[in-house]
């Protein structure tokens, strides 16, 4: 039994789609105070001075707070039809099929959302570890249920697998989160690159 771990963002697909679905649902008002409350943090982050799980809790919350659960869940679904297909790399699809067609347990691990990536997973028969946008009374918080993935992803990983029952595990990843999540591996690949 094999086990291939897979990020996404940057990885299966060739940009960032939290940061393009957060653009499609943000409100005009959100959009008009974007720069004074998020600009700052996203220079930060791009000057290596925040991390990724500092800007994406930012982010989420400036977006998400108080927002329709319903409404959202719709966006999402749209995004994931309509959008998310021409993110993809071809050529991260043929290497998800070639597992598949192994018979290889397949996981997308990702600091990403389910509301777009759950139909998608089941669609290709794949498992879905993930950040999850937390809600009480049919509104969004702004918050992740169950904290960020994106720097727990080998406990969520270990949460779920039994690791010792693999006898072989591939993990494909493109940052500095996806580390840990690469070190599980007998055979990593880091930006479409081999690690020994």
């Amino acid at each position: 039994m094999q086990l291939a771990l897979f990020d996404f963002d940057h990885t299966v697909t060739r940009c960032d789609t939290y940061s393009r679905f957060l653009q499609r649902v943000a409100t005009p008002e959100q959009h008009a105070q974007a720069w004074w409350r998020v600009g700052p943090w996203l220079l930060a982050y791009r000057l290596g001075l925040i991390s990724a799980e500092r800007i994406r809790a930012r982010v989420t919350s400036q977006v998400f707070s108080g927002r329709h659960a319903g409404e959202i869940t719709q966006m999402a679904g749209d995004y994931a039809r309509e959008h998310l297909p021409g993110m993809l790399r071809p050529e991260m699809l043929e290497q998800i099929h070639w597992h598949r067609e192994q018979g290889h347990t397949v996981v997308v691990v990702t600091a990403s959302i389910d509301l777009y990536l759950q139909a998608w997973c089941d669609e290709l028969g794949l498992q879905l570890i993930c950040n999850r946008l937390e809600a009480r009374d049919g509104r969004l918080t702004g918050r992740y249920a169950g904290g960020d993935c994106g720097p727990r992803k080998v406990a969520y990983i270990r949460d779920r697998f039994d690791l010792d029952r693999f006898q072989r595990i591939h993990a494909y990843g493109d940052s500095r989160e996806d580390k840990p999540m690469l070190a599980l591996a007998h055979e990593r690949w880091y930006r479409g690159k081999p690690l020994p």
